[in-house]
């Protein structure tokens, strides 16, 4: 018997961002504004971002994640993004989702975080 909820094999662990968008570019440029308050590095390049589902109707649903699943601003920190998110011209609504599937490793940061917290 098949489990449903199963993750189907060779299915990504994070699903892919709607990059094509309009909304995109400013929707990522609203993340960057966001910041780990115990890391001085923007939570997109932290790689805490995983998806950016941007609908036809533009609505903007954010899969995210954490450093640590006991960071201190688990609970405020998809609000600091949907705050960051909701003004922007054209946007009809945002959603946050916080998963810990996949953890979060600091190979999913950027170069520039590397860069900035001097691992590079």
């Amino acid at each position: 018997m098949i489990d449903a909820n199963a993750q189907l094999e060779g299915a990504p662990l994070i699903a892919p961002s709607t990059t094509d968008h309009p909304l995109y570019d400013d929707v990522v440029q609203a993340c960057r504004s966001v910041y780990d308050p115990e890391i001085p590095v923007n939570i997109y390049d932290l790689g805490l971002i995983y998806t950016i589902d941007i609908k036809d109707d533009n609505a903007v649903n954010i899969v995210m994640t954490l450093t640590a699943p006991g960071c201190p601003v688990a609970g405020e920190m998809p609000g600091w993004v949907a705050d960051a998110i909701e003004p922007l011209p054209g946007v009809k609504q945002v959603d946050v989702e916080m998963t810990f599937e996949p953890q979060w490793g600091m190979d999913m940061m950027s170069d520039e975080a590397r860069l900035e917290l001097g691992f590079m």
